[in-house]
């Protein structure tokens, strides 16, 4: 007997509240098959998709059988979502490097597009991840109504209002609030490692660069024939110049007499 879902209270977010934003370059773009007009499209939808779930889109990583399917028309997209969130590649590079809690946390971001109410909600869904495997939890986090509310089955799952018009910085991206690493697991890796540089390297915008002909491509030239003139001076200690015969001076006995004759 499995055992139920524990309550737990929703906290206030962003994304329980109701937005009346005017759309921008800032909203979040919402890719669904319901207006899909060309094969561009679809490509747009699955690459967003992958970039949703695995926040990356590499080659190796994808998934042809599941994107040949969802092209055809026989899966929608939560089905299409649903295999993404059960293959190898997230088993290996998130479920695997993870304990329950940060798993669930993870989850939860990527599948419903906000962030864990409290710790009471990780604790239950931790519990459905240990009692019904990871198979069984992601099922059940795809049939909850707020998924089905906010996505449906035709809708890529996506942070939902993350940048807020009454303020200046709005919230961080989920690649960047929950890596894929642990603390634990980034520490056997070694990271977060520390480069330093003895040479500091200059940016130049490609617009800036010196053209073909133009005086700054000779500049290096020019200093390495001022500086190629004659041999330089020999360097001679100071100990080793004889003062005396070097330096003049002015007999005094000498001088006398040559006064008193001119006199």
């Amino acid at each position: 007997m499995s055992i139920p879902l524990l309550s737990y209270a929703p906290s206030t977010q962003n994304p329980r509240v109701t937005g009346f934003e005017a759309a921008g370059d800032e909203q979040p773009r919402i890719f669904s098959t319901e207006n899909l007009l060309s094969t561009a499209d679809m490509n747009n939808l699955i690459e967003a998709a992958y970039r949703q779930i695995y926040f990356h889109a590499f080659a190796s990583d994808r998934e042809p059988f599941l994107e040949s399917q969802l092209r055809n028309g026989q899966i929608t997209v939560r089905d299409f979502i649903r295999g993404l969130l059960l293959s190898d590649t997230y088993k290996r590079s998130f479920y695997n490097l993870n304990s329950n809690y940060r798993f669930v946390e993870q989850c939860v971001q990527r599948v419903l597009g906000r962030d864990v109410y409290s710790e009471r909600e990780k604790i239950a869904w931790s519990i459905v991840v240990a009692t019904k495997g990871m198979k069984g939890f992601i099922d059940e986090l795809l049939d909850t109504e707020e998924y089905l509310d906010n996505f449906g089955y035709d809708t890529v799952p996506y942070q939902r209002r993350r940048v807020l018009p009454g303020r200046a910085q709005g919230e961080l991206p989920f690649n960047i609030k929950s890596p894929r690493y642990n603390e634990y697991h980034r520490a056997q890796l070694g990271f977060p490692q520390v480069i330093w540089q003895t040479v500091t390297r200059s940016y130049i915008p490609q617009d800036k660069q010196p053209k073909a002909g133009d005086p700054a491509n000779y500049l290096a030239m020019a200093q390495g024939l001022s500086n190629a003139g004659g041999n330089p001076p020999p360097r001679i200690s100071a100990f080793n110049i004889d003062i005396d015969s070097k330096v003049p001076y002015r007999k005094t006995g000498e001088t006398k007499e040559l006064a008193t004759a001119g006199k």
